[in-house]
């Protein structure tokens, strides 16, 4: 709802009175006194679309400081912290698994998070929320994340055999005699 606030404001050295018309956007009373948690505001980057999550939440963490200076961290603050820890955990940035009812599917998104304060004079800050599709080099950076092509430490003979269901697997064992 909109309503005009008219409002006097006037001028000491003079006798002019000014009008001041103020547009005043009214919330209703059901939605200023909500106590829970409002949904959060992600919105598919194609279709505009709130999206569900379907997965958790898989932090990102940085270990170059490289990857800290793309997030407007100075150079030798970023080296400097980088030699002190191994891995820096990157506040507000997360890999996670939506569903969007246009498109039908589900996709990994690489949501960021940022807060901003709504007034001067009010100290409640609403959370703004961007998402993409998730790049395969982020993967890399995800703690929890297990690597799709399997552990490099895994031969290829091991990783065939888990594969393998019923009695087939016996095919590799078996000697073959030639006479």
């Amino acid at each position: 709802m909109v309503c005009y606030d008219l409002s006097l404001s006037y001028r000491s050295s003079s006798s002019l009175v000014v009008y001041l018309v103020r547009v005043v956007k009214l919330r209703r009373r059901c939605d200023r006194n909500r106590k829970r948690s409002k949904r959060r505001g992600i919105h598919c980057p194609i279709h505009g679309c709130f999206l569900d999550s379907v997965s958790q939440k898989y932090q990102l963490y940085a270990d170059k400081a490289g990857q800290l200076q793309e997030r407007g961290m100075g150079r030798q603050t970023a080296l400097i912290l980088v030699a002190h820890k191994t891995a820096v955990p990157i506040q507000g940035e997360w890999l996670e698994e939506f569903w969007c009812d246009e498109c039908q599917q589900k996709r990994w998104y690489h949501v960021k998070k940022s807060d901003q304060i709504n007034n001067k004079s009010s100290h409640l800050a609403q959370s703004i929320y961007s998402a993409r599709i998730a790049p395969p080099s982020l993967w890399k950076q995800a703690t929890g994340v297990i690597d799709a092509k399997g552990n490099s430490s895994v031969s290829e003979f091991t990783r065939r055999q888990s594969k393998m269901i019923g009695n087939k697997s016996r095919k590799d064992f078996q000697f073959k005699f030639f006479i």
